[in-house]
């Protein structure tokens, strides 16, 4: 698409009617236009929530670059219906929330800032936002593609693009192993609203060795990021 609408700009029409004549397009300058384009396909993810976001306002850097940030602190927050972009969102509880759809994530721009519920987001944490369930939620996500789970809790509104269901924290999407793709297609389980004072999140299930047995509280909770019971 990209080189169709390069050779179809060849020649612009100018509002007088004179034509004049784009600068010939060389086999390096097409090179480097291709991997230009291909560096935006990798970068989808992140840039759509960057800009779907700039659209609801950032909130201010509450924590400095390299400082630690605070766990906790937010409120219980369902919301009103609200609008972006044309569309309308209405949190409610939804005890059976199941979905399958494109999982995106967001990082750096967002550190240290205020979540939807009061929090500080931390890209290093376990954590995500939804647009309409409960704050804060504990949702378990697994990416289809290659089967890895977390669980993870859910403090922040967005994403707000067509088929994403939830936007993940650079932690959460590394250990599902989509970063650097920036999107993949996972399923979405609501398991139960979480304390105001985040301690059961951060979860990666993994499957036990062969012919030994684990218990399944243990089977859930191999890997805590957070150093919560």
């Amino acid at each position: 698409m990209l080189l169709l609408v390069i050779l179809g700009s060849v020649f612009l029409i100018h509002s007088t009617g004179a034509c004049y004549t784009m600068p010939v397009i060389t086999p390096q300058n097409l090179a480097r236009l291709v991997v230009l384009s291909a560096l935006s396909f990798v970068m989808a993810g992140c840039a759509d929530t960057v800009s779907f976001r700039k659209e609801v306002g950032f909130s201010q850097r509450v924590v400095g670059k390299g400082q630690p940030v605070p766990k906790g602190g937010g409120h219980r927050k369902i919301g009103k219906p609200y609008q972006i972009a044309g569309k309308w969102y209405r949190p409610r509880h939804q005890p059976n929330y199941d979905r399958v759809g494109m999982a995106s994530w967001y990082g750096d721009l967002f550190h240290g800032r205020k979540t939807a519920n009061g929090e500080i987001y931390d890209m290093g944490d376990m954590t995500a936002a939804h647009p309409t369930l409960p704050l804060p939620s504990i949702v378990r996500v697994t990416n289809l593609a290659n089967g890895k789970s977390v669980v993870v809790r859910v403090n922040d509104r967005g994403p707000y693009k067509a088929n994403r269901v939830i936007d993940l924290s650079k932690r959460a999407s590394d250990v599902l192993g989509y970063t650097k793709k920036g999107i993949a297609r996972v399923r979405v389980q609501f398991l139960r609203a979480a304390p105001l004072t985040p301690r059961v999140a951060g979860y990666v299930k993994r499957a036990a060795p062969k012919n030994q047995k684990r218990p399944a509280r243990q089977a859930e909770t191999d890997f805590d990021p957070f150093g919560y019971d």
